[in-house]
């Protein structure tokens, strides 16, 4: 009983800005782990961003220094800040999330439906 709802993507210019945002439904006593990955046409699903519940940070080394990962426990949601976006990134984006449902359970992971990202001229 746990949904992930994606917004954010659409078509921007190399050099642009986007914002995508993942919020969480149901029943969900904590979430650990939020963390965003991409998948290209005939590609691997990569992971590109990864924050854990004390808001550490890992990203993947070609997105270092343009994109951001944040949280806000209170909605439950994890964002994603791109800029300078290059073509490379273009991307079916794709949020996680490890969920506690309730005390004593296992985390379980989430994912959401996928939202598209195209950076083109």
């Amino acid at each position: 009983q746990v949904q992930l709802v994606e917004s954010g993507g659409g078509l921007a210019q190399p050099g642009g800005s986007l914002r995508l945002s993942c919020a969480a439904f149901g029943s969900i006593f904590n979430i650990n782990f939020m963390a965003w990955y991409r998948q290209a046409p005939g590609k691997q699903r990569e992971s590109v961003a990864v924050i854990t519940s004390s808001g550490s940070t890992v990203y993947k080394d070609s997105v270092k220094d343009r994109f951001t990962i944040s949280r806000d426990n209170a909605q439950n949601t994890v964002y994603l800040e791109m800029n300078s976006l290059k073509p490379e990134d273009t991307a079916v984006y794709y949020c996680k999330m490890g969920v506690r449902r309730y005390l004593n359970a296992k985390s379980e992971d989430y994912w959401g439906q996928g939202t598209q990202v195209t950076v083109s001229s």
